[in-house]
């Protein structure tokens, strides 16, 4: 492309620009006149300068001195504009971002005086305008920089439901002053301004009309909130460009004061302030020092509320503190030593003896502590005045609070500790934390320690609901024990029973081998059940059933029928094979309990039958006597239920226990019985060709 169509292009572009930022500028005092608000004002000006700034790049040979104040007066216009909107409401302090302006105000006033320091065209190719063109662009590119940040900045300071009025007329800016940065960068790199971008840039700033005009009908209040993490942000901005600034000063006064060493002396300049900023910047003691100095002159309030709540509970809920990711003691003294910027911190909590021990240790060491942390009188004065004391005051001329004369030596003693706080629920401590000194040394005020008072007791909640849900654990394994206990004491009843039986047998027929073999047998058998009893006692026995496989039902039924058939009469109906997902050990005990419950209800002689069949989907195991019955309330009502039962010195488990056993497996059992008949009780099981309840392994027994 030739010089002569770029340059036709630049006027075309900037004469649309001009055009319609004037229309715009037109139509808002139209609509808004004079009583418009404040930022809308300044949004019509910095329209206006606009407008007038692309008309003199028409008019005037490029890169001229009017051309160039022009601009300087466009940024300064908008940089304006974003001012007001900061301090529109005047509610508020805004804190550090006004250092932030001033410094931006003064790159423009500098580019100014150099600009008016050599007239004529600025981009002309005299020696003493091309010295200076460099220092044009660097400025140029600092000022971009900054206003890029400013525009995140005041960005995030609206509220979020403000957001959407503003975006548009700050996206238009940042869309411009990002385009000056790679126009001045490139410029600066290749000693030239290119053609190209500076033809573009006429219809870009046209195009960014109609952004301007869309975001003008959003938002007419334009109502700010600065945040905390916006000043902490521009504080930081501020000591980076001042930085920056002071580099290129030195570097500048070093270049004009000349010599043979001039370029080692820059080089050297640079290299130790880039060192310096790698030593400072990321330091923890200089964003300390940030922060406070923030707080102390540019709010009313310490702390931020709503972040410093958010970040408490954050960390006290479930974020990972290191040292124990799952210890709730170590998150909570963590939670609370951020609220003052402590790097490190103490937890006690009761023990079973009502003292304090060690219940975790953030950033604190492992040196050994003594037994007894505090005296009583200094547990009974925490408890009954809930202070915060800070330690630099009773170590100074203040002393100790009344109450409080006995603080132990260790804490003292340590020049880390530098405040002690309980945590009350109640009016019981359950917990005190001792935190050390910030990284910045301060004295606490009444906004501290108020917001320490709410931290804690909010600390304290976590802690004693934390301690009753281990006390509700232990007593739920007091409950396991108990119910496992309930259950075996129920088998060692029909452990007696048969023995008693046994014993009973053995006066008549002692001398008959057959029965004293199978005394040996059934003696063996009772001693393994014992056994097993004991280990379901122990607290690592685990209690977890074998899964249920797909077996025949049969076997199961003739062994428990043998062990029975010695102390009564039993038969088996006509064998079916019938194959069921079950699992065998929950079977037996099932049978054992419907075996032994019928032939305590049945007359010695009287038979007792079980019979194998399928009901649907089910297979069934039915145990049919012919002895008192159960009477119809309580076969309703309670036959099922603990601690119910119709015989003399009976617990009132077995059928608990066993209908339980049948859920297990996805069965049930069911009732019928009439008193003075008999009863049927019969058990149903998950068929071979049903899909189990729970994913079984499919194991064919050696039977099948």
């Amino acid at each position: 492309m030739t010089i002569a169509f770029l340059l036709s292009m630049t006027i075309w572009g900037f004469a649309i620009a001009a055009a319609g930022y004037a229309a715009l500028a037109v139509w808002l005092i139209h609509r808004d006149g004079w009583t418009a608000p404040t930022p809308q004002k300044m949004l019509t000006f910095a329209l206006m300068v606009t407008a007038i700034w692309a008309l003199t790049i028409v008019i005037t040979p490029m890169g001229s001195a009017l051309s160039s104040l022009a601009e300087l007066a466009r940024n300064g216009a908008w940089l304006g504009f974003m001012a007001v909107l900061l301090y529109g409401n005047g509610k508020e302090r805004r804190g550090a971002a006004g250092y932030i302006y001033t410094v931006l105000f003064v790159v423009l006033a500098f580019k100014a005086v150099l600009v008016i320091a050599a007239p004529g065209e600025l981009l002309t190719q005299s020696q003493a305008i091309a010295q200076l063109r460099p220092v044009h662009w660097l400025l140029a590119m600092i000022f971009a920089v900054g206003t890029l940040m400013l525009v995140h900045d005041l960005y995030t300071s609206f509220d979020h439901d403000a957001r959407w009025g503003v975006s548009l007329p700050l996206a238009a800016l940042a869309a411009m002053w990002g385009y000056d940065l790679n126009l001045y960068t490139i410029a600066y790199l290749s000693q030239n301004i290119a053609p190209e971008l500076l033809a573009a840039q006429g219809f870009a700033m046209a195009a960014l009309v109609v952004v301007f005009a869309l975001g003008t009908n959003r938002n007419r209040k334009w109502r700010v909130r600065l945040s905390r993490q916006a000043a902490f942000q521009s504080a930081s901005l501020i000591v980076i460009g001042g930085y920056l600034l002071v580099m290129l000063l030195a570097s500048l006064l070093i270049n004009w004061i000349g010599g043979d060493y001039a370029r080692l002396a820059q080089i050297s300049l640079i290299f130790v302030m880039f060192v310096a900023a790698l030593l400072v910047m990321p330091s923890g003691k200089f964003r300390a020092w940030m922060r406070v100095f923030l707080a102390k002159n540019f709010y009313q309030h310490r702390y931020d509320y709503r972040d410093e709540w958010m970040r408490f509970t954050d960390t006290i809920s479930h974020r990972a503190v290191e040292g124990d990711a799952g210890l709730l003691e170590m998150r909570v003294v963590k939670a609370v030593a951020d609220i003052c910027d402590s790097p490190a911190g103490l937890l006690l909590v009761p023990d079973n003896i009502g003292r304090l021990r060690i219940g975790a240790r953030w950033n604190w060491g492992k040196e050994d502590l003594p037994v007894r942390l505090l005296s009583d009188d200094t547990l009974e004065a925490f408890a009954a005045t809930g202070y915060i004391i800070d330690l630099d005051d009773v170590r100074g001329d203040k002393g100790a609070p009344k109450g409080f004369e006995s603080l132990p030596n260790w804490v003292l003693n340590d020049t880390r500790a530098w405040v002690m706080m309980p945590f009350l629920h109640f009016g019981s401590l359950v917990g005190l934390a001792i935190l050390a000194r910030p990284r910045i040394a301060r004295a606490l005020d009444w906004e501290d320690l108020d917001m320490l008072r709410v931290a804690g007791a909010q600390a304290a909640s976590y802690l004693a609901e934390a301690r009753g849900q281990e006390a509700l654990a232990e007593s739920q394994r007091f409950d396991e024990f108990n119910r496992r206990f309930a259950f075996i004491m129920h088998d060692i009843k029909n452990l007696v029973s048969q023995l008693s039986l046994l014993t009973r047998n053995a006066e008549r027929h002692a001398d008959n081998p057959e029965f004293r073999a199978d005394m040996i047998d059934t003696l063996r058998a009772s001693v393994g059940k014992m056994n097993d009893m004991l280990a379901r006692l122990s607290q690592h026995h685990k209690g977890k059933a074998s899964a249920p496989m797909l077996q025949s039902l049969s076997p199961i039924i003739e062994d428990a029928v043998r062990e029975k058939s010695r102390l009564h009469p039993i038969t088996i109906g006509a064998p079916r094979r019938v194959e069921g997902f079950v699992d065998a050990g929950r079977v037996g005990g099932i049978l054992a309990h419907l075996l032994q419950n019928a032939i305590d209800a049945s007359a010695p002689e009287a038979p007792i039958e079980v019979r194998l069949g399928t009901r649907g989907d089910r297979a069934t195991i039915s145990v049919i006597d012919h002895g008192t019955g159960i009477a119809e309330e309580f076969l309703r009502e309670n036959l099922f239920k603990p601690f119910n039962s119709t015989k003399d010195g009976g617990f009132g488990i077995g059928a608990y226990e066993a209908q339980m056993l049948a859920q297990q497996m996805g069965g049930r059992i069911e009732v019928e019985s009439t008193v003075g008949v008999g009863s049927i009780f019969t058990l149903l099981l998950p068929l071979a060709d049903t899909k189990p309840a729970e994913n079984a392994p499919i194991l064919k027994d050696e039977a099948a």
